[in-house]
Order: C-alpha cells, then structure tokens, then sequence
C-alpha cells in the first residue's frame, strides 16, 4: 500500500552525467540499403531527421530543474497542511472568505531564442523523469498526473488558462472537471479555487509553454498574478517556458521578476557541439549519392541557421527532398542552398549570412540585405558567429541584434 506523503518514492532516480546523456539521446536506426529504394519510400524516410535528438547542456540543466521542481511538489502531497489548504480551497469554490495557508512550492522561467528546442528538452526530460505515467496512490486513494503542459492563451485569458487546466486533467485521469466547470458558469475566482483543489489533489507540476504572450497582453499581469495565486493554494511547481520576448515583461517590475528567476538560452555557439550536431544530422541521407559533410559545409549551414538547431534540421532535410524530386540525387551546397532559397524565404529577413544570397524571384516585397559597396572588403562584413556570441554573454534577443546590426530595406522584387 502507498501513502500519499510517500508518492516521491515512486519518482525514479535522478540521473546526470554521461548516463542522463545517454537516456535522453534518441539515434534512429539507418539503413543505407533505403538509398536504393524507390522516391516515396525514401521521402517518407526522411522524417527521421526530425526523430534525432542530441542532448546539449540546456538539456541536462532543464532535466535537473524540472525534475527538482517535481520532487518539490511531490513532498507535500498528503501533509497536514495539504489538508487545511483543500478546506480553504473548497471555500474559494464556493465564493467564501479564503486564504492561502500552503505557501507556494516553487515558480521558475525557462526562456530562450525560438527554434533551439526548448519544448523538445522539455518534453524528453518529463518523459525520463516519469514515464509519462500516471502514479496512484492507495491511503487516501488518489491519482496524480506528474506533469500538465498548457499553452498560454494568445489574448492572456486567466479563465482560459484554467480551463484549459481542467481539460488536461480530464484527458489523463478520465474526469469531469472541465465539464462541472462549464455546467456551473464558473467564475474566475471559483476557477482558481477549482483549479488550485484539482492541482492540490492530481497534479504534481504545470508547465505553461507560449509564455510570451503575456507581453503583447493586457491581460498578462492579470494571468502572471492568477499563476503566483495558484502556487500559493496548491503547493504545486510551475514552470513557464517561452521566447526571449518574455523577458522584458518579467523584468517590468519586481513581483515579476521574482516569480520569473530560472534558465535563460540563446542559440547555440559555432563550438564543438553544433558541429558534432551537424555531422549526426549530415550521416542521416537518403539521397543516392552519398557525400561526406566537411568543414566548409558546417560553416555554411552555421551561416545560414544563425545556430537555431531547428532550422539545422530543416535545410539538410528539406535540400534531400529537393535532391529526390529534382532528380540529382545528392546532398551538398548546391541543394543546400535551393533549400535556403526555396522552404525559408520567410527566415531571410531575420538570417542575413555574409556570403551572396542570389536573386530574389519572389513577387511579393520583403527584406533584402542592403548591396555591399565595391570598395567594402570582406573584413568589413558583420560576422554572425560574432553576433550569436555577443547575444549568449549579454542575453540579448539574436534576432532584434542581427536587425540593429544588418540594416534592411524594403524593396520591392
């Protein structure tokens, strides 16, 4: 029989080091005998470049943290105090004077540059951590969800969060919550009772992605406050993961700043670690020509990634897929480089590499470097590996620095 205050001891060991590395990294099996397939096999296989997965440190840091975060919330499962805080709980449902006697468990940000692979390392550190399994308990009898992800809403809802809380549970434990919610014409303030008892009794962590919508809202000192209320009537972690967008909202005022204190990631550095990345992704070919990545094709796609893992991953794929259906059959800088031109015209305005981008046939008006003069010399040109290592040491946004650096006009192509 499992008590409720003895749930941590389900949680399994806490990894780290070279063993943490080796669970979270995901390596699909190749076969090069799939080269000599036919076209649509073979386009189908290509899905698997987005199957890879190679733990950086942000993700050992954001393991350790989130699962931290969880053991913390977990130790006060089934307390005395646990147990006067549901009583003062079911009074806030019922729109009666309430107070927050629990005291909150722990709020922290994970912030970073969009396209590194924030909610991947999240995702593949709660799977390691739980299992994606639901821990039961039997005195009293109880189910708790280790971990909820939502997403913020785009207008800052505070109910529309809350509801979307319920939701999740619902999904998992097979309840009602949402549905009661709905039936009752809840309120906000009966909302945030419901949530913080349904947090309370089932929920072990809340994770809420898209975070930086609260930046753009008025509503977002309005939801920032409702999650601080939820903290402090549940026990529970919260974890709020965005763009470096949010850190200028957080950084607004001191109430904020205080609940915002966590992890904060840039795009990855040219360093031995986004080379190493490179060459995994590179042995993953499907083309019939095989070819070996070398140095200057590493520098290329550092170039033209401005170091944004996932934009990585989307040139040598989308370069094989342009190889099959073209015909050619070959990945190298030429298919590269129809890749850049033809799948992320829409990143051009925001990845500037140094070297010649090549005729824009686009009828629309977007964003074209300004022409180099004739008498500039090479050492005169921006370097953005220089740039991407500026934003990582002052934590400064990498697209709003190539812009201030990179001036753009608007010309019409």
């Amino acid at each position: 029989m499992i008590n409720l205050s003895d749930i941590i001891n389900i949680l399994p060991r806490m990894k780290s080091g070279d063993s943490l590395r080796n669970a979270l990294e995901v390596l699909p099996g190749y076969n090069p005998e799939r080269c000599n397939g036919d076209a649509s096999v073979r386009l189908m296989a290509l899905s698997d470049l987005y199957k890879v997965y190679i733990p950086s440190q942000m993700s050992l840091e954001i393991y350790s943290k989130l699962y931290l975060a969880l053991l913390r919330s977990m130790q006060k499962k089934g307390t005395r105090l646990a147990v006067q805080q549901q009583n003062q709980n079911y009074k806030a449902i019922m729109q009666q004077e309430y107070s927050g006697i629990m005291g909150g468990s722990d709020s922290f940000t994970i912030i970073g540059t969009s396209g590194i692979g924030k909610s991947s390392a999240i995702s593949k550190a709660i799977n390691l951590i739980t299992g994606n399994r639901v821990i039961e308990a039997d005195n009293p009898y109880t189910k708790v969800v280790p971990c909820v992800i939502v997403q913020c809403p785009f207008d800052s809802s505070v109910k529309g969060l809350l509801l979307e809380v319920l939701r999740k549970v619902d999904e998992v434990l097979d309840s009602k919550y949402y549905q009661n919610a709905l039936r009752a014409r809840a309120t906000t303030d009966m909302l945030i009772g419901s949530v913080s008892q349904v947090a309370l009794n089932h929920i072990g962590m809340l994770v809420v992605d898209e975070i930086q919508n609260v930046a753009n809202s008025k509503n977002g000192k309005s939801l920032i406050g409702s999650l601080t209320q939820l903290i402090n009537n549940s026990g529970i972690s919260i974890c709020m993961v965005g763009t470096l967008e949010s850190s200028r909202f957080f950084e607004s005022a001191m109430q904020l700043a205080r609940r915002s204190v966590g992890l904060q990631y840039a795009t990855m550095g040219y360093d031995k670690y986004f080379q190493e990345f490179c060459k995994v992704i590179f042995r993953y070919q499907y083309v019939k020509q095989r070819t070996e990545i070398t140095d200057g094709i590493i520098a290329w796609l550092y170039e033209h990634s401005a170091g944004i893992a996932s934009v990585v991953v989307a040139l040598i794929h989308d370069a094989q897929e342009i190889a099959i259906l073209s015909g050619k059959e070959i990945l190298n800088l030429e298919s590269l480089n129809a890749a850049y031109q033809q799948r992320l015209s829409f990143l051009h305005g925001y990845i500037q590499p140094s070297i010649s981008q090549g005729k824009q046939t686009s009828k629309i008006k977007r964003k074209a470097p300004v022409p180099t003069a004739e008498n500039e010399t090479s050492d005169d040109r921006i370097s953005i590996a220089d740039l991407v290592a500026k934003a990582k040491n002052e934590s400064i946004d990498i697209m709003q620095l190539l812009k201030s650096n990179m001036p753009v006009v608007e010309v019409a192509v």
